[in-house]
């Protein structure tokens, strides 16, 4: 049995915080359980109307906090940085719900950067550094780094991040991106922690009634499920593991870490039916996540 209501007695009245991908699957189960929670919960969506339809379903379930929608497309730093300029409180949580896998094809953004990777990883990272100093205004503030356990089919290959000399693998470069989301996680915390920031990257499970999948073929990705050692979860089940991270008094302190099943994965070389979960030697690499950081803040500066 999964647990779901891991926010039960946990009172987020006053805290204030921003899920991106809101207005559906795991991003809305996790802005619905904040919000009953007491917080106040801004959707960050790229899809205005979807946001608005979500924010209005939400709040006619909920009497506890208050939502906002957001306009933000992680793919245009542009649309970022206007995000980040008309924000002005303190934050206490951030959860980088967004996401796309498995494009078919090579895809680049109008910067050269190939889509996974800037979806996932790039636009959360500008994101977060934007929004640091509201960050380190709020006392223990928290980072969510939706991660997941493709992370295993590959590192962050920094000689061709873009699949530019290797042949493109949709499956692959997601991984790549999953890692990175994973890095991210271990720096901003080895970085931030003194200014009362952690991060935390969290596995949410396999969790098929979401829109992640909308690039891969049905059959394909039946396949994979009826092929997985993994039991698939519901929207709430798969939420647990970010909201324990994002609000559990149980976390207060920690960062830089793994989970999955609300609980800290072990460390493990790869998955087998033996050893179901953990997370890759390579995502927890500490010269790996300084030097993702440090990438990542040239390719943002030479927008």
């Amino acid at each position: 049995m999964v647990e779901t209501d891991v926010l039960a007695g946990v009172d987020l009245t006053g805290k204030r915080a921003i899920v991106t991908g809101a207005n559906s699957g795991l991003g809305r189960e996790t802005t619905g359980a904040l919000a009953a929670a007491g917080a106040r919960v801004t959707l960050a969506v790229r899809d205005r109307a979807a946001g608005e339809r979500a924010a209005a379903e939400l709040a006619a379930a909920t009497a506890a906090g208050s939502l906002a929608v957001a306009d933000l497309d992680l793919t245009d730093p542009r649309s970022i940085a206007a995000f980040v300029d008309a924000w002005e409180e303190p934050l206490d949580i951030l959860v980088n719900n967004a996401g796309v896998m498995a494009v078919p094809e090579r895809t680049l953004t109008a910067q050269g950067w190939e889509l996974q990777f800037a979806t996932n990883h790039l636009g959360h990272f500008a994101l977060a550094t934007g929004l640091h100093d509201h960050l380190a205004a709020a006392p223990e503030a928290r980072i969510v780094s939706l991660t997941s356990r493709g992370h295993f089919r590959s590192p962050v290959l920094f000689d061709d991040l873009a699949f530019a000399s290797r042949p493109y693998e949709p499956f692959v470069a997601y991984g790549q991106s999953k890692t990175a989301n994973v890095l991210f996680a271990v720096e901003a915390t080895r970085r931030w922690a003194a200014d009362g920031i952690t991060a935390n990257a969290a596995f949410p499970g396999v969790v098929p009634d979401t829109g992640l999948a909308r690039f891969v073929d049905p059959v394909v990705f039946r396949q994979k499920l009826s092929a997985s050692t993994v039991p698939p979860k519901t929207p709430a089940e798969g939420a647990a593991t970010i909201l324990m991270v994002a609000a559990s008094p149980s976390l207060r302190g920690v960062g830089g870490r793994y989970f999955e099943d609300c609980a800290e994965a072990p460390v493990v070389e790869k998955v087998t039916p033996e050893t179901p979960g953990g997370v890759a030697p390579h995502a927890l690499d500490p010269a790996a996540a300084k030097r993702l950081w440090e990438v990542s803040e040239e390719l943002l500066a030479a927008v």
